[in-house]
């Protein structure tokens, strides 16, 4: 009994502490709105991961009374910049360990040139640079490095990984079934190389975004493909070589550059992202009466919830995605949604219970799909039923096919002396079994039943896309493509970037002359109270997880990798 009593007061000791913080974060936040001083510099440090949105559980920003690192809190914020008599510029210190594709780095890029419009100066500060973080600090004004900064430029390269040679040693045989010969996934268990269809598919995606890099270097910096190349041949270059070839404007230290930038001020005035994200967009003068729902879906498609696995990361859950498409449909303010896809794919039937929805939208309010580095398999299973479908050109889509199948343990269990007994009762019992191959009949059965699911779904896009089943068959079989290759072959209606989605959407809306409207992203952020009191706990421990082993094992390929010199020397696709 006595240690009943104990443990109970340590509970109660425990609320307390947590009620206490609680009340004074929300207390410190009442009135967070940051006194911003005029003529300061938005600083906005690109490094590490950059989910497409704020990922599901991610409340420590919400708590501390910051914001989260995610592609579309720095696109808000960019936005407002431009509308902030206050700021006079933006810079951006860019890192090569900043994990984007090549489609975000292009919103980046655009949202830059926004800034750049509304006569406010932009400056790339690069402390490391790969091809995408020059990518991206090539739309700026200036691009400027310390001396010693890390400046590698090399070709494109793509790859894959294959275990069966692990899984034969291992006793694990996959009884793998893919639909069809583009859906080079399935290769990393059924081939220890590449398959030449494969390689037919990597090199022509390959040769598109060479292709669009080249077209952006040489607006931007007015590098043509020969300088390009001449300049990859050197590899590692030092920030003095980098002036020499025309690829950055200054080598500066970050003191250096703030005395540029302060003129006759004692000091620069800069302002976080953290801080200005806390800055209302209304204050500003973007409010309206009317909104366009901004409907975000990223990571791998399983489970009903969206949710982060510490070995998968974000997961999109089709009971969550479905409910948020359901508040814009039922929200009278909302004239039009914009469905933001950003996801390699996953479980069929939770991609088609979203994609349906999408459908049951569409017939309601515009439904324009905004496409971001990767909308492929199920990324694209619930995009092709909107209204409007909208690729970045540089958007990995397409891979219209399906893998399914089950492994056989047997003789792994064996060797590590797991045995199994069976008793069964009606036809096909162990047709699941992991003990065993499929049989022959077996396997007849089940390749024809996923024949008949594919089948259905490619049906389906055929009908929805205005193709016939023929035309629609020589996209799919797990062939993937860039967004402006999809345009091409009829996959998507148009090109473009988040703020061309919701200006389609708005065209479609039909909207009165002089109607104002003001984006509303979903799921909405959580409040403090409502975090802390809910279940978001577990939630946050795995997002923390998963960005600590991630983040971790990236710092050390890194590190392993370097040269004599601590140049990076890893390859990015």
């Amino acid at each position: 009994m006595k240690h009943f009593f104990i443990n109970v007061a340590a509970w109660l000791v425990a609320m307390l502490l947590i009620m206490g913080i609680a009340v004074g974060i929300i207390a410190l936040n009442m009135d967070d709105t940051p006194d911003i001083e005029k003529g300061s510099y938005l600083t906005i440090n690109l490094i590490g991961s950059l989910p497409e949105y704020d990922p599901p559980g991610d409340v420590m920003s919400t708590v501390m009374g910051s914001s989260s690192m995610s592609l579309q809190n720095v696109l808000t914020n960019l936005e407002k910049a431009t509308a902030d008599e206050r700021v006079d510029g933006v810079v951006l210190k860019i890192a090569s360990t900043l994990s984007v594709g090549y489609a975000k780095a292009q919103e980046l890029r655009q949202a830059i040139q926004r800034v750049r419009a509304s006569d406010k100066k932009v400056i790339a500060y690069l402390e490391s640079m790969d091809k995408k973080a020059y990518l991206i600090a090539a739309a700026c004004d200036e691009i400027v490095a310390p001396k010693t900064a890390y400046l590698n430029f090399i070709g494109f390269s793509s790859g894959s990984t294959h275990i069966k040679g692990a899984l034969d040693k291992l006793g694990i045989v996959p009884n793998v079934h893919k639909i069809k010969d583009y859906k080079s996934a399935a290769e990393m268990v059924l081939r220890e190389e590449l398959s030449d269809t494969a390689r037919e598919n990597k090199q022509w995606i390959l040769n598109e975004l060479w292709d669009m890099y080249m077209q952006a270097l040489e607006k931007d910096r007015g590098l043509n493909e020969e300088q390009v190349m001449g300049i990859m041949q050197e590899a590692m270059l030092s920030t003095e070589r980098a002036v020499e070839l025309g690829m950055i404007d200054k080598t500066r230290y970050w003191d250096e550059l703030e005395n540029d930038l302060k003129g006759d001020e004692d000091e620069l005035k800069t302002v976080s992202l953290s801080t200005y994200s806390k800055v209302k967009a209304e204050d500003l003068g973007f409010k309206a009466d009317k909104k366009v729902a901004i409907v975000h879906a990223q990571g791998m498609i399983g489970g009903r919830k969206n949710a982060v696995n510490p070995l998968l990361g974000v997961m999109m859950g089709y009971e969550t995605i479905v409910g948020e498409l359901e508040k814009a449909m039922e929200d009278e303010d909302v004239v039009a949604v914009v469905f933001r896809v950003d996801s390699g794919g996953g479980d069929a039937f939770g991609s088609d219970m979203m994609g349906h929805q999408v459908e049951v939208l569409s017939k309601k309010k515009p439904v324009v799909v905004s496409m971001v580095d990767v909308a492929a398999s199920g990324g694209y299973h619930i995009s092709y039923r909107a209204s409007h479908i909208m690729a970045n050109p540089m958007t990995i889509c397409g891979s219209i096919g399906s893998i399914s199948g089950k492994f056989n343990n047997h003789d792994l269990k064996m060797k590590l002396g797991i045995t199994h007994s069976h008793l069964e009762k009606g036809p096909n019992a162990q047709l699941y079994s992991s003990d065993r191959n499929f049989t022959d009949e077996e396997w007849e059965l089940f390749t024809r039943d996923h024949w008949n699911g594919f089948n259905a779904w490619l049906q389906d896009v055929s009908e929805h896309r205005g193709m016939t089943f023929e035309e629609a068959e020589k996209l799919a079989h797990g062939r993937v493509f860039t967004g402006r290759q999809a345009l091409e072959n009829g996959l998507v209606d148009s090109l473009g970037n988040l703020d061309d989605a919701v200006a389609k959407a708005i065209e479609l809306a039909e909207l009165p002359e002089g109607t104002k409207t003001v984006n509303a992203h979903f799921p909405k952020k959580k409040g403090v109270v409502e975090m802390l009191m809910g279940g978001d706990k577990a939630a946050l421990a795995k997002w923390a997880t998963y960005r600590l082993v991630r983040e971790e094992v990236q710092q050390n390929y890194q590190l392993a990798t370097e040269s004599v010199w601590m140049h990076e020397a890893f390859q990015v696709d």
